[in-house]
């Protein structure tokens, strides 16, 4: 499926608002509400939407700390990156994991519920001798800009 400005149009307005009704939808995209339908199901049934879901404000559930980590690990063959890869998968509180280019192997994102329980997961991953060679933590004290929608359109002119 080749998409348009309108698809992508499509796209950055749901991800910015998946409860936006098709008719609503379909004004923000310049369309009539039938042929935004029928764009909106070939977008998820071509995988370019894989889902909704809500925004949740952590702030108001409570208290939080979210880390970011860059990880060097020991060696770069295939199988430690697939080793090291396989454990932290399954850490609820990793919430982004990131091969880089530069001094260090991986960047990750925590979220957790205080400094006691990141220091946990750390030591225990270091203790599980999945190939950490060292880390460094960058513990978020504010956060003044996130956004949970990317600039499609800007990426993708058409």
């Amino acid at each position: 499926m080749k998409l348009d400005r309108i698809d992508i149009k499509i796209l950055y307005e749901l991800q910015k608002n998946g409860r936006v009704t098709n008719v609503e939808l379909a004004e923000l995209v310049h369309l009539s509400p039938s042929p935004c339908l029928m764009r909106v199901k070939k977008l998820q049934s071509e995988g370019y939407i894989e889902g909704y879901s809500a925004q949740v404000n952590l702030g108001k559930l409570g208290q939080t700390l979210t880390v970011f980590t860059e990880i060097t690990l020991k060696n770069h063959r295939q199988v430690d990156f697939a080793r090291f890869l396989a454990v932290v998968e399954k850490i609820d509180q990793v919430i982004e994991c990131h091969l880089v280019s530069g001094g260090y192997d991986y960047l990750m994102k925590f979220v957790t519920a205080g400094i006691g329980e990141y220091q946990t997961i750390m030591e225990r991953l270091t203790d599980m001798d999945i190939g950490i060679d060292k880390y460094f933590s960058f513990v978020v004290l504010k956060s003044p800009i996130v956004k949970a929608h990317m600039p499609l359109p800007s990426l993708f002119p058409m």
